[in-house]
């Protein structure tokens, strides 16, 4: 695994997932055959590979908010349970062309991803026993590039009283969804190399 120290959401961080399937995404390349989220996501890393430049920039003012929280939520969590967590930027898987983007690294077998989702959002995980399946792939991701044996879930929203303001789920490897997930990005990948081929070999038919 490469680490990249680059700060989250910097030029740098945006240049070191250029072209490669990331945490966030990977549901969509999950997704059964082509789906249409898969196949548009299998475009838009062709375009960056093309283009040089990263086409996923727009932040929402629901992600501006969590970005802001985050700090916070961070800090909770270490008070909570006693752990220090390390920030990193972008980790890339060693051969393929994929990578996640850490919330935290917990000493030498945890990671943290945090969320700061809305009341109704954050109201509803508290009824989970796990992580809320929309992240399912993104942490079991996390955990298959990093090596990781857990990945602490937290959400947080401090609207709420201080007994329920952070919720944390712990989430093992699940060696058969990372098996997976990994020949599903293998033929994603291929599938992204197809269009760039054809972006560059493209010629017009003479008439």
């Amino acid at each position: 695994m490469l680490v990249s120290d680059a700060p989250q959401g910097s030029p740098q961080w945006f240049a070191a997932r250029l072209g490669r399937a990331t945490g966030s995404r990977f549901a969509d390349v999950l997704a059964g055959g082509r789906g249409l989220s898969r196949r548009a996501y299998a475009t838009q890393l062709a375009l960056e590979i093309i283009t040089g430049s990263p086409t996923d920039t727009f932040v929402s003012l629901a992600m501006e908010m969590g970005s802001e929280r985050e700090p916070l939520a961070r800090a909770h969590y270490e008070a909570l349970t006693g752990n220090f967590v390390t920030e990193v930027g972008f980790c890339e898987h060693d051969w393929l062309p994929c990578g996640v983007s850490p919330d935290g690294l917990i000493e030498d077998e945890g990671g943290l991803e945090i969320k700061c989702p809305k009341e109704r959002a954050h109201a509803e995980y508290l009824t989970l026993p796990a992580e809320p399946p929309a992240y399912t792939a993104q942490i079991q991701g996390c955990l298959w590039i990093t090596g990781r044996k857990w990945w602490d879930f937290v959400s947080f929203n401090p609207s709420f009283p201080v007994n329920a303001r952070l919720i944390m789920r712990r989430i093992p490897r699940d060696e058969a969804y990372i098996q997976r997930l990994e020949a599903a990005i293998e033929s994603f990948s291929s599938e992204v190399q197809d269009l760039v081929t054809l972006i560059r070999e493209y010629r017009n038919p003479v008439l």
